[in-house]
């Protein structure tokens, strides 16, 4: 037998904000990076057990405990427990049935028993006329995923959809019927505009098709029948209430509501529910369902309010995906009723029940099994979708960055581990992005979990510095480009000379010529133009000229801190000054380091490193904070010859103690 995470959900459905509420729930390998790796897991160590679920609570928006109740046995057309929400899923159909999205039946049945582990109560797992394969696709989820009862009795029902005609409803018995829990969903349009344009039958035929499909269905031995009035919202009540009791009649356990066309607002369709619910003979008899199309976005909308009009079924897919603008989306129902169930559906003249709704889904396992759909369909999630897009747990915003540190309660009000998404530590365990809009808070959060701690000033100019890289580059930036800039020695050291401006230009027709524009120790921009070998060189002869340097380039090094056309190149060079140069040490020895102290020498050079999105800035960057070394190092050099006797034989050159160029008479062209 598999086990079951039916007896309750696995997850923390609101952020706790302190470590008073503070609760792991699930296991490591439900990662961000291995989707499937609840697959992998052996059924008996995916036991674990029911953890309270966390709300907000209406008298002080504080973190409440609020117990997941359990799934009330199967039984067509009756649910005993009047809050219960069924989910019926339908990515198998219509989900598949969206442009582009064909799928193998090794790749449903794969889906099919993770929407099991999820805990969905009806599979819809295809429309077996259309095709060999669908027919397959269905017989095989039906034998396999239909016949693995989990430890407390939970199997989910594998349905198949069918037309109103002997034919296909045959068809669908044959692929279903293997199952423990079959169902069989047929459907028949009943607004004016399909009956006389598409169909070409009166209304008095229509409700003779259903109801023979009905019968015919239930003669083959199938105890549980759904009935679906194609474009439901867009019918009108009286006929829809005349076919609905005929259907009832027939033995049709479920009736479902489609908004077929994303037409109606939510306050229309949970009226249209309540009136049906109210006016149809035998309504006490069937279980009243919801499928409502997202062409007007309102998908979600629409079922939770046919829900809180008492549909006890919500049909929905992984996603939202399907025909044109796609379904409801399974994720954004079930969290939205996982939070609010409980609070915001009772106290209503339409209300079944307490109100109190409920739903036995395991959303630990909506993460994967929407990266799944979402690979096996080729149809990826856009960044901004509710629950299962890649921002929605993603803050760049400075401002919001710092209440995530705080308490992430503060603009979270779900965690991502409640629906399977492993956080950890990246990010600071708070979705924190690095961008151009992060704060200095979020900055120095993640430094420190790095392992950086910095003083106010040299913070001040790693962040000044994480601003013009963040400005470059898009989706933010991760640990390694972040310590890149770290070590980018614009801040490491006395920063004499900055970069304030540059323009490149190489090619093959033409000679590579770099414009450069520096910064000086005295306030006073100067620039000049160079050509060289390459963009590189020319730009280092630019530098040269207006710092007035007489260097030479040891070592030069440049690699990529991550993967991307818009990964940041990391840059290291060494220079020494060049024998005799003005900036030379030792008029004999250029490379060595007079030590006062001990009267010894030792060998001496200069590296530089830098990171930028742009390999001529980074290039440039770790050169001049190089030669910014180097006249650090003669500045301080010269401090010390006032506090030490030098031996005779040491004779500095004329501009041992010089910056480089500073006054009026450097280069400007």
């Amino acid at each position: 037998m598999k086990l079951s995470f039916a007896a309750g959900a696995l997850a923390l459905l609101a952020a706790a904000p302190s470590a008073k509420y503070a609760t792991a729930f699930s296991p490591a390998s439900l990662s961000a990076r291995s989707p499937f790796a609840v697959q992998r897991r052996n059924a008996a160590d995916a036991v674990r057990r029911p953890l309270p679920a966390l709300r907000m609570s209406d008298d002080d928006a504080s973190p409440a405990v609020a117990a997941r109740r359990p799934r009330p046995p199967y039984i067509p057309g009756r649910i005993d427990d009047p809050d219960y929400v069924r989910i019926f899923d339908t990515t198998l159909r219509d989900g598949e049935q969206s442009p582009g999205a064909t799928l193998t039946s090794s790749e449903k049945l794969e889906i099919a028993r993770n929407l099991a582990r999820l805990g969905v109560d009806i599979i819809e797992a295809g429309f077996p006329i259309a095709s060999p394969d669908d027919f397959e696709g269905v017989k095989g989820i039906a034998d396999v995923v239909g016949n693995e009862p989990f430890e407390d009795g939970y199997v989910p029902v594998i349905c198949g959809l069918s037309r109103a005609n002997e034919k296909d409803i045959l068809r669908a018995w044959d692929a279903i019927k293997g199952a423990m829990r079959p169902r069989i969903h047929t459907f028949i349009a009943t607004s004016e505009i399909h009956m006389q344009s598409k169909l070409k039958k009166t209304p008095d035929e229509v409700v003779e098709i259903a109801v023979r499909a009905v019968k015919y269905a239930r003669s083959l031995g199938c105890d549980d029948v759904e009935f679906s009035p194609e474009d439901a919202g867009r019918s009108d009540p009286v006929f829809l209430c005349r076919v609905l009791e005929a259907t009832i009649l027939a033995g049709a356990t479920t009736l479902n509501i489609p908004d077929t066309t994303g037409w109606n607002m939510p306050w229309e369709f949970g009226e249209l529910i309540r009136y049906l619910r109210e006016n149809v003979a035998g309504a006490e008899n069937v279980v009243f369902s919801t499928h409502c199309q997202n062409d007007l976005g309102l998908s979600t909308a629409n079922s939770l309010s046919g829900a809180r009009n008492g549909a006890r079924q919500l049909e929905c897919t992984i996603n939202g995906i399907g025909e044109r603008a796609g379904n409801a989306s399974l994720e954004e129902i079930v969290m939205s009723l996982a939070l609010k169930g409980g609070t915001d559906f009772g106290d209503w003249h339409g209300s079944v029940g307490s109100g109190k709704l409920h739903t036995a889904i395991n959303p630990v396992y909506i993460t994967p099994t929407s990266r799944m759909v979402s690979d096996y369909t080729g149809m990826m999630c856009q960044p901004h979708k509710a629950i299962v897009g890649a921002n929605a747990f993603m803050h760049e915003s400075g401002i919001h960055q710092d209440g995530m540190i705080k308490n992430k309660g503060t603009y979270e009000i779900m965690s991502p581990e409640s629906i399977g998404l492993m956080r950890g530590d990246s990010q600071s365990g708070a979705g924190i992005v690095l961008g151009k809009h992060s704060g200095r808070n979020a900055v120095y959060t993640r430094l420190r979990e790095l392992g950086y701690d910095l003083d106010p000033d040299r913070l001040a100019i790693v962040f000044a510095r994480f601003k013009q890289v963040a400005e470059k580059k898009k989706g933010g930036m991760d640990d390694e480009e972040l310590e890149a800039v770290v070590a980018d020695g614009d801040g490491t050291n006395l920063a004499l000379w900055g970069l304030s401006g540059m323009q490149v230009t190489t090619g093959l027709s033409g000679i590579p010529t770099a414009t450069v524009k520096l910064l000086g120790p005295d306030g006073v921009e100067r620039f000049v133009a160079a050509t060289g070998t390459g963009p590189v060189d020319a730009t280092y002869k630019a530098i040269d000229h207006i710092v007035g340097a007489q260097v030479v380039l040891e070592d030069y090094s440049m690699a990529a801190v991550n993967e991307g056309i818009d990964a940041l190149a990391k840059t290291r060079v060494t220079i020494c000054p060049k024998v005799g140069g003005t900036n030379c040490v030792l008029t004999d020895n250029c490379e060595v380091e007079y030590n006062p102290g001990s009267g010894g020498i030792k060998a001496r050079k200069f590296s530089g490193v830098a990171a930028d999105v742009d390999i001529c800035v980074a290039s440039a960057r770790a050169y001049i904070t190089a030669i910014n070394k180097l006249l650090a190092f003669n500045l301080r050099r010269s401090q010390l010859e006032q506090e030490a006797s030098l031996p005779p034989s040491f004779q500095p050159g004329p501009a041992a103690i010089d910056m480089g160029r500073t006054g009026s008479a450097a280069v400007e062209k």
